[in-house]
């Protein structure tokens, strides 16, 4: 290597830290922005409840709905700040209740940890020689124990905090947007989008910073040993996603039982509106938008972030940026995620400052511009980053070579990745949305009921597998024929460097669906519902976005994370010609359709508790169809707090044991083949599973909005057509928030558990074979 970094170490030392307090800060300004809209009513000047006024242009003063159409508005007030209150105390105990459940394995699993990584070396205090450089004494293995269990625990609280934090931020917004919806869409727009950002934002910089100090603090005992520390940090991403996995899979299955029980009974057996008060199973369905498409999918996200920057310092730390101990460029992908939160924070200014949205049709395209603005702006931050933080030319580790790299063919990796998300995201709208064809098509089968329905919701997901796959292999060609395993990583990262900004967009979708909900409860007008309504529906559209990046990046991620495996277990070439291999290969493609079969069995247990709670409740409580008994909401959140807690164990057990168990008993070529088997049919099942789910909700929204001629000749909301809509729409639930979604986090997780624990394989692993 012959040039020099123009970023001093200093600088970096500064940079990236300064960005995620930067990120944090900007989170905490858009929460004050948000808390700025009250709960209570405000008073006129004789000190009567009054509706407020806008302000418009012209100095007049536009009132609020509710003035105009002689609603109380003070009850208005109270009883949206009750329901805010009921969903959020709901969200809170489940994911206490999920927490300790979740604490019990995370402190089983340290412990395997240490003792598996403790045994490689027989618990050695001495020193041993480098696995990749063996003229180099490094740290022993019992350190690499004690370090990977710390950042295991480590990442897994983050991810938990992650989750948290975000579930707290959407429940204390969703009433907050009701109210607003009163003044107009736009204003509507700007809490929801605020409150979602203040979850991306934080979500990034935690992360962020929490790996660069875990980074430093290491660093401190490993000196020298670069090899080691970062094989030690590769326990952060392990925890990170073992969390998501439980948040994702319990969240799901919370959201979607309580979500199919109130739609088949309510919607289709009493013809009551979405989100009536009178349906008992409402605030459990409300409570698990929060629990499931919120902190599960913050938890996720978190866990691809840290994954592929685990992935990515892995094969640096062996490669010359690791050899020669350069650190501005060994911190390259810290670098490019602390880059990243500065072009989102430019890119929300875009949504919430410099433009205003004034009508309903404007939505959409406002969240749109949001990917774009982030992706040139992004590129423009990579390839400032590239310039200033890499050597014009450097060499990176191939599978036991070194291979010569330019500063600005990592450029180019980094990039397709950051675009290639944006196509997915694109072709994703294209599928679930119901301004397109599509959908529209889907729509339309509902006229000769449910069974075409879903013949043409399942063909849309399977035909929307195709363009987000080339873009995906085109990603893979390009970025490992310039750079190796390492090109792959940073591929990942490119794609999730604009995570604050997917992120925000992600959680504005829930936030506005409980608003709708919270409004529909509260009684409010049917102005305010269609306001609210064309949020959620632009929130569906980028719920299903978030999902296509976090599948994307997934495959990006699993990848580089299993040529680190393979790297380290030792393995010169996977060859699928050997039966170990095949059998592998065979098994992991399995894997995905046992685990979604798990999932949507358990959604399908819950949901069934469910219905037959709604309907006892319907048919024994007197007064509750004419709206003067309030139905019995605990039992219903119990159901699907209890059904949630005890199925999400066994898909979680399936992830988590399968590499083990294989790694052990069958060795590491097996594995490989394992993880080859899941990452190709993982990618492929959970992007048609999460299209055809979203594009099933959407035909639904569609009859129901009744926004053009060919919709109103579909519905009204009752109609047969729509009964088959809503059948479509509650088989979707499971696919599109419980398996879909779930499915990214399987192939991920295998894949860093493997390397996490390939010292342990390759010294132990692989007992059958050698015992015949």
């Amino acid at each position: 290597m012959v040039a020099s970094v123009i970023l001093p170490d200093l600088a970096t030392q500064v940079v990236v830290p300064a960005a995620a307090v930067v990120g944090i800060a900007f989170a905490l300004l858009q929460w004050v922005l948000v808390s700025k809209v009250k709960l209570t009513p405000e008073r006129r000047g004789d000190g009567s409840p009054a509706a407020l006024g806008v302000s418009g242009k012209d100095g007049a003063s536009e009132y609020l709905i509710e003035e105009e159409e002689g609603l109380n508005e003070h009850n208005v007030f109270i009883k949206c700040a009750e329901i805010q209150n009921a969903i959020s105390e709901g969200a809170t105990s489940f994911l206490f209740t999920e927490y300790k459940y979740v604490g019990l394995f995370m402190s089983i699993f340290a412990v395997l940890i240490f003792l598996f990584l403790g045994s490689v070396e027989g618990f050695s205090t001495k020193s041993q020689p480098c696995h990749y450089s063996k003229d180099r004494m490094c740290k022993p293995a019992l350190a690499n124990a004690i370090f990977s269990t710390v950042a295991f625990v480590l990442g897994a609280v983050t991810s938990l905090i992650s989750g948290f934090l975000g579930m707290k931020i959407a429940t204390y917004a969703n009433a907050r947007t009701t109210l607003e919806a009163r003044k107009g869409v736009g204003k509507a727009f700007i809490t929801a989008f605020r409150s979602g950002a203040v979850m991306g934002f934080l979500l990034a910089a935690s992360g962020l910073v929490v790996l660069y100090i875990a980074i430093n603090l290491f660093g401190i005992y490993y000196g020298d040993d670069w090899e080691g520390l970062f094989e030690a940090i590769t326990g952060y991403g392990l925890g990170g996603s073992s969390m998501a996995l439980f948040g994702r899979v319990g969240g799901g299955i919370y959201t979607k039982a309580a979500d199919v029980g109130a739609d088949l009974v309510g919607k289709v057996e009493r013809n009551i509106p979405e989100d009536d008060p009178r349906n008992p199973a409402v605030i459990a369905d409300n409570v698990g938008d929060n629990v499931g498409d919120i902190a599960g999918m913050g938890s996720d996200l978190f866990g691809s972030y840290a994954e592929s920057s685990c992935a990515a310092l892995v094969v640096a730390s062996i490669s010359s940026f690791g050899i020669n101990h350069e650190f501005t460029p060994m911190m390259y992908p810290l670098l490019i995620s602390s880059v990243g939160i500065i072009a989102c924070l430019i890119t929300t200014l875009f949504a919430t400052d410099f433009f205003e949205i004034k009508a309903v049709d404007e939505i959409e395209p406002a969240l749109k511009k949001q990917l774009i603005i982030s992706t040139a702006v992004m590129t423009v931050g990579i390839a400032l980053v590239s310039w200033l933080g890499l050597p014009y030319t450097f060499t990176i580790f191939n599978f036991g070579a070194q291979k010569t790299v330019y500063s600005w063919q990592l450029f180019l990796c980094v990039a397709v990745g950051l675009w290639a998300g944006l196509i997915i995201g694109f072709v994703t709208e294209y599928y679930t949305s119901n301004a397109y064809s599509p959908v529209q098509d889907v729509a339309d089968s509902c006229r000769t009921g449910a069974a075409t329905n879903v013949i043409f919701g399942l063909a849309l997901g399977y035909k929307s597998v195709i363009i987000p796959i080339f873009a995906i292999a085109f990603s893979i060609f390009l970025s490992f024929s310039l750079a190796a395993m390492y090109g792959v990583a940073v591929a990942a990262l490119g794609m999730l460097s604009t995570i604050a900004t997917g992120l925000a967009i992600d959680a504005y979708g829930p936030i506005s669906d409980n608003a709708g909900g919270i409004a529909e409860m509260a009684g409010m007008s049917h102005r305010i519902r269609e306001r609210t309504d064309a949020l959620d529906a632009a929130g569906n559209t980028t719920a299903a976005i978030g999902k296509g990046f976090a599948i994307g990046s997934a495959a990006l991620v699993s990848l580089a994370l299993f040529g680190a495996f393979v790297s380290r277990a030792e393995i010169s070439t996977v060859d699928v010609l050997t039966p170990k291999v095949f059998i592998g290969l065979l098994v992991g493609a399995m894997l995905p359709y046992w685990f979604s079969a798990m999932t949507m069995k358990s959604v399908g247990s819950a949901a069934l508790k469910m219905v037959e709670e709604v309907r006892r409740q319907f048919n024994t409580i007197p007064g509750l169809m004419e709206g003067t008994t309030k139905p019995d909401y605990a039992t219903c959140v119990k159901i699907s707090t209890d059904a949630s807690i005890k199925e999400m164990i066994p898909p979680g057990a399936l992830v988590m044991l399968t590499p083990l168990i294989v790694g052990i008993f069958f060795g590491v070529e097996t594995l490989s083949g394992l993880l080859a088997g899941a990452l190709v049919s993982g990618v492929q099942i959970a992007i048609s599973a999460s299209n055809t789910g979203g594009a099933w909700d959407n035909a639904k929204k569609y009859i129901e909005a009744g926004a053009s001629d060919h919709a109103r000749t579909l519905g009204p909301k009752g109609s047969d057509c729509h009964k088959a809509a809503v059948i479509g729409d509650t088989i979707g639930d499971p696919l599109k928030d419980t398996s879909g979604p779930s499915l990214n986090i399987l192939i991920k997780l295998m894949a860093v558990e493997s390397l996490v624990f390939a010292p342990f394989f390759a010294t132990h692993g692989g007992i059958l074979f050698k015992w015949l």
